[in-house]
């Protein structure tokens, strides 16, 4: 999977955020602005919600600024990131396969 991601070009967003209805928001703008699978939602604790999504590297890109764009305006944004090409090892430790 690893060699598929390189060839490909797959990416995974996250956006992290204080509390689930800026997560919701969030994950609802970002498949909405951008062709993206939505993978998961992590509760991380202390009422931070992580929400990862996956596709091309441009659509992620555009997704992952739609959804933090969007948490802010209904709650805290705290982070947002973009993973170009994954490598196995790293995806294993963020997203239930």
């Amino acid at each position: 999977m690893a060699e598929q991601n390189r060839t490909t070009g797959s990416a995974i967003g996250m956006v992290e955020t204080r509390g689930l209805v800026a997560a919701i928001e969030a994950a609802d703008a970002m498949v909405k602005a951008a062709q993206v699978n939505l993978v998961s939602r992590q509760l991380v604790g202390d009422g931070l919600v992580t929400v990862i999504v996956r596709g091309e590297v441009g659509a992620v890109k555009t997704a992952v600024e739609a959804g933090g764009a969007a948490a802010q305006k209904v709650g805290e944004l705290v982070s947002q990131h973009v993973i170009a090409r994954p490598d196995d090892a790293v995806e294993s430790i963020m997203v239930a396969k």
